[in-house]
């Protein structure tokens, strides 16, 4: 199996419980990691054997501009847009941060993880 990645996509937009989350809002990091083959663009060299990140950056920046109260339902959009779009992806991870959650003490984000198997059941 063969990954791609994207790795601290910093992006600024406004997500949040709160009133001010959704007028102010903040920085957040996306990792996201996904499994395919990529053996075939491996030997050919041509792009539309592959992937391209540059889409799924794309897709990651059109869902933040979304604004929604839980990261959870961004993370899940996001997750499942980007199956839609490459269904021949079989596994897709994505953590998004929230760098500066409205919250006491000092730290350097609250995060949410998920991960979603697209593997058909044997």
């Amino acid at each position: 199996m063969s990954k791609i990645y994207l790795e601290n996509v910093k992006i600024y937009a406004y997500h949040g419980v709160l009133p001010e989350e959704n007028i102010i809002g903040t920085y957040y990091l996306l990792n996201v990691e996904l499994h395919t083959d990529l053996w075939k663009a491996a030997e050919s060299d041509d792009l539309n054997d592959t992937i391209s990140y540059a889409d799924i950056n794309q897709i990651i920046h059109d869902e933040m501009k979304i604004k929604s109260k839980l990261l959870e339902h961004v993370a899940g959009r996001i997750i499942y847009k980007i199956h839609d779009k490459f269904s021949q992806i079989d596994y897709i991870k994505l953590k998004i941060t929230k760098t500066a959650p409205p919250m006491q003490g000092e730290m350097k984000g609250a995060s949410i993880e998920l991960e979603k198997s697209f593997k058909p059941e044997n």
